[in-house]
């Protein structure tokens, strides 16, 4: 059966002339032209993007540090966003890139970089009201799904997840239930608020949704059984089904929310996936601010905050391991009955992502242990070839880098040294494409998968920006 992977990577192929996407490695020759679609051919275009793309590329002393970020930061924006009406409503439907469906996930990560800039520029504003309107029409229609079509009443076109044996319905592109696909419109929505203290989107459907989240976190704390979720995929691919008849393998009914799937969409192992359950744990709490502040929802406020009360302190109990020194560290799963299972993957929420979500302060001693033991041997996803070291994970498989994994480290470090050493990977491993990938070989970065892949770059746009507002001479000397 076809798979999203195969899919996926026959693109890179098409795109690239080989296997994984091959380039040629002579591009340097031609300089530096940008990548950018022409400006009447672009998606969405954003005055204070623009303005912010010319002051921050001004302060990049590389030339090729600078090309990359332009081509990159607005790509999003460039190639992804449409804009129009749905129900009365502002709409914005945003696409990972390669595939025409939309991700709750990367659709919210996408778009972070830009939430700042909503607060003087009325068409960014116009864009995040249509997305988060978008984001509460697919919630209302499967809160358990993952990725949602264009039109609300069409069956989904993706290829791999036509046999999928769960309870599909129209507007849904693929049903995988993953707690981050919740969690990442709530943390757009709450920036969004404080951004710009725009009231318009919040509105009765809105919060009927948030309603929906909460009680489908409740729902797989499975204390009352397994829920009505299920998912099964006739498949060559272990990861991309479930097991028990789709419910999963068993999880002990300790307080912590049960996920089928992680942000790789790649089947969990032991379903209490702890990155997702802390990100839940901080979602939660931007939730009952959110609440209060628009509607005065002090009920709902303490029920939000009362879930995050009971998963973080089942997260202290049982998500907790220790390394051979007897040092606290996280687990990426866990079951509730003992059996704990240490690696991570780059997707985020990821372990070494967990600073950058703000589900931990970034100098906490047992995050900085973990996300070290993240970026070693003890990781079996973790790669170190040739031509750069990073996290991959089951998904492309072994030896495959992830950018995204160099650039969240870089995200979450405070060492000037280790942040030249990941600019200096992600530089050198582009293959002469311009933008950055879903991941590369170790040993040979004209290997990779992905040609487009707008959250992979848009992150590093959002990198560089940060590293321009808090350590400008780290460009200026790149």
């Amino acid at each position: 059966m076809t798979s999203r992977r195969s899919v996926l990577k026959g693109m890179a192929v098409a795109a690239g002339g080989g296997m994984l996407g091959r380039m040629p490695l002579a591009w340097a020759a031609s300089g530096f032209v940008s990548k950018r679609p022409p400006l009447a051919q672009r998606k969405f275009v954003s005055p204070a993007v623009e303005a912010l793309i010319a002051r921050t590329k001004a302060g990049i002393g590389d030339p090729e540090l600078a090309w990359l970020f332009e081509n990159c930061f607005p790509n999003t924006l460039d190639t992804t966003v449409h804009t129009g009406m749905l129900h009365g409503k502002p709409d914005t439907f945003i696409v990972t890139g390669d595939i025409d469906a939309m991700w709750m996930r990367d659709s919210s990560a996408q778009v972070w970089p830009y939430v700042s800039l909503a607060t003087h520029d009325e068409s960014l504003r116009r864009m995040f009201r249509g997305l988060i309107h978008r984001h509460t029409s697919c919630i209302s229609i499967d809160p358990y799904a993952n990725a949602f079509m264009p039109d609300p009443r069409a069956k989904s076109t993706l290829t791999w997840a036509q046999q999928d044996l769960t309870d599909m319905r129209p507007g849904v592109a693929e049903r995988k239930w993953e707690i981050d696909s919740l969690c990442y419109p709530i943390r757009l929505a709450h920036a969004y608020w404080k951004a710009t203290r725009d009231r318009q989107p919040f509105d009765d459907d809105w919060r009927a949704a948030m309603h929906a989240v909460l009680a489908t976190f409740r729902a797989q704390q499975r204390k009352d059984g397994p829920g009505p979720y299920h998912f099964q995929r006739p498949s060559a691919i272990p990861t991309d089904t479930q097991f028990l008849g789709g419910y999963g393998n068993p999880t002990r009914p300790v307080g912590m929310i049960h996920a089928m799937f992680r942000p790789s969409d790649d089947a969990c192992i032991y379903p209490f996936f702890i990155p997702g359950n802390l990100f839940a744990v901080s979602t939660l709490r931007e939730l009952a601010t959110l609440t209060v502040a628009l509607h005065d929802d002090r009920k709902f406020a303490a029920e939000c905050n009362a879930l995050a009360d009971e998963i973080e302190q089942a997260l202290q109990h049982h998500a907790v391991m220790h390394d051979e020194q007897g040092r606290e560290i996280w687990a990426y799963e866990v079951d509730g009955y003992g059996n704990q299972l240490f690696m991570d993957d780059a997707n985020a929420p990821g372990l070494s992502s967990l600073a950058y979500l703000k589900c931990c302060a970034a100098d906490d001693p047992r995050y900085l242990r973990t996300r070290e033991r993240a970026w070693s041997t003890q990781n079996p996803y973790f790669f170190s070839g040739k031509i750069a070291q990073g996290i991959g994970g089951p998904h492309e498989g072994l030896r495959m880098i992830w950018p995204m994994s160099i650039i969240m480290r870089a995200l979450t470090s405070d060492n000037d040294g280790d942040i030249r050493q990941c600019l200096q990977w992600l530089k050198t491993t582009h293959a002469g494409t311009g933008f950055m990938h879903e991941a590369f070989d170790q040993d040979d970065a004209s290997k990779f998968t992905r040609p487009w892949f707008a959250w992979a770059n848009t992150l590093f746009g959002e990198m560089i920006v940060q590293l321009a507002a808090q350590r400008p001479a780290l460009l200026r000397r790149a």
